[in-house]
């Protein structure tokens, strides 16, 4: 999503378009159709760069994006029966917040941020090939990181602690995602999207950390709570579930209270058929109802 080159190179405005204007002294927040054009001209530079150097930003963004689900799982280990469900899904999704954050300010490329780059691709400032390629790459990356990520905290046994809770309340986050049927999942993505594309088109606008942090914060702990899908998150949950259903050892099923029985739906064929609808959505969401309906707002007509 959001690197060092879309985030702090991009502030400076091209000086051949006259619709730019120097960013302002103060810590004001840019006004929405100055973060327009600054979203749209972000979107190019994301087109035009290297793509080892994009896919290995991308490998970045899932894994802090893992991260973040990771912490996630830790926090609602125990809560069942104890804190009501609405705060605890709420303080499952403020930790979660850590992903983007650590995408924003650390740098790093993420696919569902991307989706964004729509406006360039409206402006005509991009291909259509050069926004396949650019989504292609980092929805490869993304994969790479989060995948990667899962199989390095499985590694380290996280799904031990707390007498194996933690790996029965991972096991119990893939399998309710793997069993959603197409509609229902690329809806949830569709609105998962908006919301973070929201939060990324705020930050495009904000000129310090602490702006951004909270930019941030509102957004993914508003899509978590709700339930919404997010491919690059589901990218970390699934496969984390697959590995402790395939390997985890008897020890771990003992103490959980549970067996690979009772979780049917967690193999590879199901990633696939969750990835598919959740990604579609996220893409309409994203590139549709936030980058495509701001740019009908504040860049039709300039282009016209």
């Amino acid at each position: 999503m959001e690197n060092y080159i879309t985030l702090d190179a991009m502030t400076s405005p091209d000086p051949t378009e006259p619709h730019h204007r120097p960013p302002p002294a103060s810590l004001d927040a840019l006004l929405p159709a100055e973060i327009a054009h600054r979203a749209e001209s972000i979107g190019t530079a994301k087109a035009q760069m290297d793509g080892v150097q994009l896919f290995t930003l991308a490998i970045l963004g899932g894994a802090f994006i893992g991260l973040g689900a990771m912490v996630a799982t830790v926090t609602w280990t125990g809560a069942d029966g104890v804190m009501p469900f609405g705060p605890t899904r709420v303080l499952g999704g403020v930790v979660f917040s850590l992903g983007l954050i650590l995408v924003v300010l650390g740098g790093a490329e993420l696919f569902t941020g991307n989706n964004l780059m729509v406006m360039a691709w409206a402006g005509r400032r991009i291909t259509t090939a050069a926004l396949l390629r650019a989504w292609g790459i980092v929805f490869a990356g993304n994969l790479v990181g989060a995948v990667g990520t899962a199989l390095l905290v499985f590694l380290g046994g996280d799904y031990l602690l707390a007498g194996g809770a933690t790996g029965k309340v991972a096991l119990a986050i893939g399998e309710a995602k793997t069993t959603l049927s197409f509609m229902p999942a690329f809806f949830l993505g569709i609105l998962c999207n908006i919301l973070v594309c929201l939060a990324v088109w705020i930050c495009y606008g904000a000129h310090t950390t602490t702006d951004k942090v909270l930019a941030i914060l509102f957004p993914v702990a508003a899509f978590v709570a709700a339930g919404f899908e997010h491919s690059v998150a589901n990218m970390y949950f699934i496969p984390k579930a697959i590995m402790i259903l395939r390997w985890a050892p008897a020890e771990f099923w003992s103490a959980a209270g549970v067996s690979p029985a009772d979780y049917p739906a967690l193999g590879l064929d199901d990633l696939v058929a969750n990835l598919i609808p959740v990604t579609l959505g996220n893409i309409v969401g994203g590139g549709g109802f936030v980058g495509l309906v701001y740019w009908f707002i504040y860049l039709r007509r300039s282009k016209n």
